[in-house]
C-alpha cells in the first residue's frame, strides 16, 4: 500500500508539474528521450534480476512451460475481455466514446476521419504534404525500435545477471536484490513523474475522467474476469489444482507479492510457478503492448499487464497510444493492485 501511495503522489506532481509548463509545451521535447533512456534502463535491471534469481533459472525447465501457457492463456482472456467490454460501452478502438453510434458504426470511425485527413492532405502544398508523411514514418519507426530495445535490454539483462551478477554477489544476493529493488523504485519513480508531465501537458484526463466516469471501472473487472476465466481453464490440464491455478492468476502480475503468500502457505510447485507467470506476464506485456495497441485496440493494452499497468508499463501504454488512455491503464494498475493481497489469501486458503 505504502508503493501504491508513492506511485500516485509521484503522478500527481508531475501531472502538476506538466500543467503549469502547458504554455512551453513545444520547449519540452526532450522528455520523450528522456523517458526512453529511463525505460531502458529499468527494463536492463529487471533482467539482471531475473537472470541473477537461482529459482527461476534453475526451474524455467521444469516449470517454465506450465508458466509460459498461464501466461498466454491468462493475457489472452484478459485482452479478449476488455475487447467485448469495450465494444458494449460502445467505445472505439482508439478508446473514444462513440455518442449515440453502435459498434459498428464506431469501427468505421478512424476510417472516416482517415478519409477526411486524405482530403485534407490534397488541399496542402506538396511540401506540406511530404513532412506530413515523413512524421508519420517517423513515428511508426520510433515505435519499432522502442520494441526492439525494451526486448534486447530484458536479454542483455539476464544474461548480464546470470554471468555477471551471480559472480560479483556470490553468497550475497541479498545485496544485490536490495540494490536492484532500490534502483527498479528510483526509475519507475522518475518514469512516473514524466507520465503525470504528459498528462499534465495534453491538459484533457479530467475532462476524459469526467466523460468516462464511472465506466473506467469496467475495465479491471474485465480484467478480473479475463484473467481468473484463463486460470481456471488452465487448471483443466495442468498438474495444479483449480484454487492454485485461481490464486497463482490473482497475482495479476505482481511478482514479489503473490508467490510469498502462495508459498507461505505449503504450495512450492505453485509458488515457483506464479512467479515465473507474473514475471513473464509483465515482460510480455513491455513487448506487446505496442503491437496490441496497433493491431487490437489501445484500451486492451491496459488489461495485459495486471498489476503492473500502473507503473512498469504506463509509460509503455501512454507512448504507445496517447496520454488519455494512461488514465485507463494508472486506474486499472491500481484497482488489481488493491485487490491482490486480498484475492490470492481468500484464493489458496
Amino acid at each position: 500500500m505504502g508503493d501504491l501511495i508513492l506511485y500516485l503522489g509521484i503522478t500527481l506532481v508531475g501531472y502538476i508539474l506538466g500543467s503549469r509548463l502547458r504554455s512551453v509545451r513545444q520547449n519540452l521535447g526532450w522528455t520523450g528521450k528522456v523517458q526512453l533512456v529511463a525505460l531502458v534502463i529499468l527494463v536492463l535491471m529487471m533482467g539482471m534480476r531475473m537472470g541473477s534469481n537461482e529459482e527461476v533459472t534453475a526451474n524455467i525447465s521444469t516449470i517454465g512451460v506450465s508458466a509460459f501457457l498461464m501466461t498466454v492463456v491468462i493475457m489472452s482472456f484478459s485482452v479478449a475481455a476488455i475487447w467485448l467490454a469495450r465494444h458494449v460501452m460502445k467505445i472505439d478502438r482508439y478508446g473514444r466514446l462513440q455518442n449515440g453510434k453502435t459498434a459498428a458504426e464506431a469501427e468505421k470511425a478512424p476510417e472516416q476521419t482517415m478519409e477526411i485527413s486524405q482530403e485534407e492532405s490534397v488541399a496542402k502544398s506538396p511540401a506540406e504534404a511530404e513532412a506530413a508523411e515523413e512524421a508519420a514514418e517517423e513515428e511508426k519507426k520510433g515505435g519499432n525500435s522502442t520494441t526492439i530495445a525494451i526486448l534486447v535490454s530484458v536479454v542483455i539483462g539476464m544474461v548480464l545477471g546470470y554471468v555477471v551478477i551471480r559472480r560479483a554477489f556470490a553468497g550475497n544476493m541479498d545485496t544485490f536484490d536490495s540494490l536492484a529493488g532500490l534502483g527498479i523504485k528510483i526509475g519507475l519513480c522518475l518514469l512516473l513523474i514524466f507520465v503525470g508531465m504528459d498528462l499534465g501537458l495534453e491538459g484533457t484526463v479530467i475532462d476524459n475522467f469526467r466523460k468516462v466516469g464511472l465506466r473506467i471501472l469496467v475495465f479491471p473487472a474485465a480484467v478480473i474476469v479475463g484473467t481468473l476465466g484463463g486460470a481456471l481453464l488452465c487448471s483443466l490440464f495442468m498438474d495444479l489444482s483449480v484454487k492454485e491455478c485461481l490464486a497463482i492468476g490473482a497475482g495479476f502480475g505482481w511478482y514479489s507479492l503473490a508467490p510469498g503468500i502462495i508459498m507461505e502457505k505449503g504450495y512450492v510447485t505453485a509458488s515457483a510457478v506464479s512467479f515465473l507467470h507474473n514475471v513473464m506476464r509483465e515482460l510480455f506485456s513491455i513487448v506487446l503492448i505496442p503491437v496490441v495497441a496497433k493491431k487490437i485496440g489501445y484500451i486492451e493494452t491496459t488489461g495485459m499487464p495486471g498489476a503492473a499497468a500502473m507503473d512498469v508499463c504506463l509509460p509503455i501504454v501512454e507512448k504507445s497510444t496517447r496520454s488519455d488512455i494512461a488514465v485507463y491503464s494508472f486506474v486499472s494498475g491500481v484497482f488489481l493492485s488493491i485487490l491482490v493481497p486480498v484475492l490470492v489469501p481468500v484464493i489458496i486458503g
